[in-house]
């Protein structure tokens, strides 16, 4: 189908079950073709999302002594610098991109010190950094993330019927989430060789989904060395597959290559919302997708290790540790 992205109306979801074997097909066609789509009448009100990102350019906006108060930690939380990374391990990484023209604030879900991983000191189970100065940042961002967190769920029975599974077959695994957040700023840039906003990789996590901005950037590659910028419609989500579902579903969805090509008059923000399912969920090639003449192509392993191999590769918090001396 080349380079299209379909679009999805969610609607159908108000009818339960049938709304979901609706959609399924779709879905199958988009993930398995494409690997992105956007969604409408997803039931997130504009407010919240002009709200979000709102909060991000507030927190962009202040200054570099106050951001570096939350430096990322080893849970990949809080504050990372322009030009302190890019992802190394995907298998379209640019050898020569230089480091990621954006800066970026990260959160993980909110839990509360009694929470079993917390107590466990498990990674990536917190805390969050929170800015201290930002009136209501924390509600206003916690806001959004809770209702993201709950559409991105609602699109799960509608998934695993996509896959020829049961339509609660994913239920358990994201019944609590590990989702991460990311409030990115792109500054303008000169145009150079190898400088990306982002430079080309995949996403690690279950799914994706980023509310759309006036400002443009984003390019997919579903056909290797050529790109295409990704269309702009109101009120829409985009929203693609990471490796996780990629390696969950034995490749049969696709895990798009993308890019973000940095402005160069105007500042962009983005706020990612990345889905992912409990650390403790083992990825373990689904049964539906693997037969004998299609055997399993990677070992099972849990989304936490998973997460902490991708984590240190790409986004090691030890490049941030001479941020502010």
């Amino acid at each position: 189908m080349g380079h299209s992205i379909p679009i999805i109306d969610l609607a159908p979801l108000h009818d339960g079950i049938r709304g979901a074997q609706k959609l399924a097909p779709m879905l199958r066609h988009a993930l398995e073709q494409v690997g992105f789509l956007l969604i409408t009448n997803h039931d997130i009100p504009s407010d919240l999302v002009d709200l979000a990102f709102a909060e991000a350019k507030r927190f962009h906006d202040q200054p570099l002594h106050e951001k570096i108060k939350l430096k990322l930690n080893e849970h990949n939380n809080g504050y990372m610098m322009e030009g302190r990374y890019n992802v190394r391990t995907s298998r379209v990484s640019d050898e020569t991109a230089k480091p990621d023209a954006n800066e970026a604030f990260f959160l993980k879900r909110e839990r509360l010190p009694n929470d079993p991983l917390v107590i466990e000191e498990r990674r990536f189970a917190g805390p969050n950094q929170w800015p201290h100065g930002l009136n209501d940042f924390r509600n206003n961002i916690l806001k959004y993330t809770n209702a993201v967190d709950t559409m991105t769920k609602r699109l799960l029975h509608p998934l695993a019927l996509s896959l020829k599974l049961p339509p609660d077959f994913f239920d358990e695994a994201f019944e609590e989430s590990q989702f991460s957040f990311r409030l990115s700023h792109y500054p303008p840039v000169r145009r150079t060789e190898g400088l990306y906003g982002i430079a080309p990789h995949t996403d690690i996590n279950f799914m994706t989904f980023l509310p759309q901005s006036s400002v443009a950037g984003l390019q997919i590659s579903v056909s290797p060395g050529r790109w295409y910028d990704v269309p702009n419609v109101a009120n829409s989500f985009v929203v693609n597959t990471g490796d996780t579902l990629h390696r969950w579903s034995n490749q049969k969805y696709l895990s798009t290559p993308h890019r973000v090509i940095p402005q160069v008059d105007r500042h962009r923000y983005a706020i990612p919302f990345f889905m992912g399912p409990h650390l403790d969920t083992r990825i373990e090639c689904l049964p539906t997708c693997t037969n004998e003449t299609n055997p399993p192509k990677f070992r099972p392993i849990t989304y936490g290790d998973y997460l902490t191999w991708w984590y240190d590769a790409n986004y090691n918090n030890q490049d941030q540790s001479d941020v502010g001396r």
